[in-house]
C-alpha cells in the first residue's frame, strides 16, 4: 500500500531504524500509527450543576448528526466513528465510549472538515455556562491533528457546503492546536473549557465537533487520530437541592419569628 510504504519512509527518517512490526495497518479506523496507549486523566471534572452531559457510548447520539464536509468526502472510508480501543481507550466508561475521527476522513492530500453536530441542548445554551470536553491525539503523535468545538446560537444544523464552510456554526468556542505542531494536541486526555457568551447563547443552541485539518489525509502532512469523550455543560446559576433546602428552612424560621412577634 501507498501509505504503508510513505509511513515507513517517514518513520525511518525520523528514527532511523524499522519498524514494520508496529506500522500495520489495523483498518480505516486506526491511527496511522496503530498502538495503544494509557488513558491517563489530566485536570478535573465539573462536578456542580451540570445540566447536559454526553459520554459517546454511541456514535452518532441520538438526536446528533454526523455531516463529512471533507475535500472528496464521498470517497472516504471514515468519518466520526466509535472509539478505536486498540490505538486508545476511552476517557471514562466502556474502553470504545467515545468518537474517534482520522485520516481517512478524506483520501490523497486534502482539508479535512467533519462535523459531529449535538441535538439541541435542553434549555439552551446561557450566559456563563461553561462547556467542558475531553480530548487525545495518539500516544506518540508524528502527524499534527486538530479539533474545533463550534456552537449554532440559532440552532441551526447546516456547516455550509465544503471543507472552508462553517454555515450556521459561526461561534469559534475552542481551536485545539491551530498551528499543526506536532506536539501541540495532547497526547492524553486532556479537559478543554469554554465559558458561553451572550453572543454565543440562544434557546435552541447547539454545538458541534468540526475535526479541521488542512494538508491531511493518508498522503498528507497533518491528520492522524484522535478521540472526544465526557463532554458535559454546566450552569451555575442552577441552585443545588440542598441550597433549595436551606432556602426553605431559612423560611420557615422567618416565619417563626413573625409568628412570635
Amino acid at each position: 500500500m501507498r501509505a504503508s510504504s510513505r509511513l515507513f519512509l517517514a518513520v525511518a527518517a525520523a528514527t532511523g531504524a524499522s519498524m514494520v512490526s508496529s506500522m500495520a495497518f489495523a483498518g480505516p479506523n486506526s491511527s496511522r500509527f496503530p498502538t495503544q496507549g494509557g488513558n491517563d486523566i489530566h485536570g478535573g471534572f465539573p462536578t456542580e450543576a451540570v445540566v447536559y452531559s454526553e459520554g459517546f457510548d454511541v456514535v452518532a447520539p441520538p438526536g446528533w448528526t454526523i455531516n463529512n464536509q471533507s475535500a472528496n468526502a464521498s470517497a472516504a472510508l471514515t468519518s466520526w466513528f466509535q472509539g478505536n480501543d486498540t490505538v486508545f481507550p476511552a476517557h471514562s466508561g466502556a474502553t470504545t465510549s467515545y468518537a474517534g475521527a482520522n485520516f481517512n476522513n478524506t483520501t490523497g492530500t486534502n482539508t479535512i472538515s467533519d462535523w459531529l453536530i449535538s441535538s439541541p441542548i435542553p434549555g439552551g445554551l446561557q450566559t456563563g455556562d461553561v462547556v467542558t470536553f475531553w480530548t487525545r491525539t495518539v500516544p506518540s503523535p508524528f502527524f499534527p491533528d486538530r479539533l474545533q468545538l463550534r456552537g449554532s446560537p440559532g440552532g441551526g444544523t447546516n456547516p455550509g457546503v465544503g471543507p472552508t464552510s462553517t454555515g450556521d456554526f459561526s461561534a469559534l468556542m475552542v481551536d485545539v492546536n491551530p498551528t499543526y505542531s506536532v506536539s501541540g494536541y495532547p497526547n492524553q486526555w486532556t479537559a478543554f473549557t469554554h465559558t458561553i457568551t451572550a453572543a454565543e447563547a440562544g434557546p435552541n443552541a447547539r454545538l458541534a465537533f468540526r475535526y479541521f485539518v488542512e494538508g491531511g489525509g493518508p498522503s498528507g502532512a497533518n491528520s492522524d487520530y484522535i478521540g472526544v469523550d465526557t463532554l458535559s455543560i454546566e450552569r451555575s446559576n442552577v441552585p443545588e437541592p440542598a441550597s433549595l433546602g436551606l432556602i426553605g428552612l431559612g423560611g420557615l424560621g422567618l416565619m417563626a419569628r413573625r409568628r412570635r412577634a
